[in-house]
């Protein structure tokens, strides 16, 4: 395993890190003051600047218009997009484009892509089932009635689902099988109820009633859904990680400037000790991430699918986070929950990220269950 970024990977992240230098944490919306939505939309001003710097197209090939990169310069730009917290359907966008990229039709990828790397439509991903515990793809079903699919089913807490354009939608056939259905903002026999996530932000619980699809809008390749399940699972981990290590900075430099007793409190073995345990969780937090992320750019072999990688990285993102801006909080005191202090939008945010990727233990589950059907010789 070789953790060397290449010249491409890091310019992504180099351009990300000018895009992001002028947002400011601050002035993000806060749950805290906003009842419902913190906003209508998703930052559109941001959204823009990333598409100038072509970074919403980075996944897709260059007769769309893009970079051609892979799965981890996208988490290296997903990481510096968190330390801000920017408000921008950056993953779900671009991992939805690259499945369409992959598995889906002709037509999809003419109709889709150019205008999705330019910014000028919006995707998103329907990843959470009808609970958000259920498998996303047990909560729709689909079947097919002549030259058309038609779909049933709820899914709840879809991201941007009231700004997209499109949203791809996980489904079942009565073969057992998993497709991926295109459907679009307001198309017929859907209908859209609002939601929110603890960070504010407006989510959208999807119903299909008979909703019907053009075979074109239905990608039924195998493994697209596994695929696009990971990526996003995988670039989930990557803002938790930047959020981690935005809010360890944080930490630091109040806890070097706060005095007790004449001294900064950072000095103080105890509070060194917490922030110690918290650093460790971030590399742990980012070895677990390149490596899940390599995984799905290289399509390396392993002892263990990439879904075990995947796993992994699950289990340190979803108890790291937490981990770090609890300490966080505890180390700034009162101080932590100031409203005029960014902090505690880090922390609705990384409650988001928490649920979004769901409990270690689950993880621990499914890894336990893939090493049981591959054993390790």
């Amino acid at each position: 395993m070789d953790f060397t970024f290449t010249e491409e990977q890091q310019a992504a992240a180099e351009a990300a890190r000018g895009v992001f230098a002028g947002v400011a944490p601050d002035a993000v919306p806060s749950p805290a003051l906003t009842p419902g939505a913190v906003a209508e939309n998703y930052d559109q001003a941001l959204w823009a600047k990333l598409a100038d710097a072509d970074l919403l197209s980075l996944l897709l090939d260059a007769r769309y218009g893009g970079a051609g990169l892979d799965a981890i310069a996208l988490c290296l730009v997903l990481r510096e997009s968190a330390r801000v917290l920017a408000r921008v359907p950056l993953l779900e966008s671009s991992a939805a484009a690259a499945a369409v990229q992959a598995y889906g039709s002709e037509e999809a990828k003419a109709d889709l892509l150019a205008r999705a790397g330019r910014g000028e439509s919006v995707l998103t991903v329907a990843a959470h089932g009808r609970t958000g515990h259920d498998p996303a793809e047990q909560a729709v079903t689909a079947r097919q009635d002549g030259g058309t699919w038609v779909l049933d089913g709820v899914q709840t807490a879809v991201p941007w689902a009231h700004d997209a354009d499109i949203t791809l939608v996980p489904a079942h056939t009565g073969t057992g099988r998993t497709v991926l259905a295109l459907v679009p903002h307001g198309h017929e026999g859907t209908v859209l109820a609002e939601q929110f996530s603890t960070s504010g932000e407006r989510l959208g619980e999807l119903r299909l009633e008979s909703a019907r699809l053009a075979a074109r809008d239905v990608i039924d390749a195998d493994g697209a859904w596994e695929w696009l399940r990971d990526l996003l699972a995988t670039g989930t981990c990557a803002l938790a990680l930047g959020l981690g290590e935005r809010v360890l900075q944080m930490t630091g430099d109040y806890t070097g400037k706060r005095e007790q007793f004449g001294f900064p409190i950072a000095t103080f073995q105890a509070v060194a000790v917490q922030a110690a345990d918290r650093y460790i969780d971030l590399r742990a937090m980012e070895a677990t991430l390149w490596q899940a992320a390599w995984r799905i750019a290289s399509g390396a072999p392993g002892p263990l699918p990439a879904a075990g990688d995947v796993a992994v990285a699950k289990i340190w993102a979803a108890e790291g986070v937490r981990r770090v801006v609890q300490t966080a909080q505890h180390l700034h005191g009162g101080f932590g929950a100031d409203v005029d202090y960014p902090l505690h939008r880090y922390h609705a945010w990384a409650k988001h990220l928490e649920l979004s990727l769901g409990p270690a233990s689950a993880h621990e589950e499914a890894l336990g269950d893939l090493l049981a059907a591959h054993p390790l010789v």
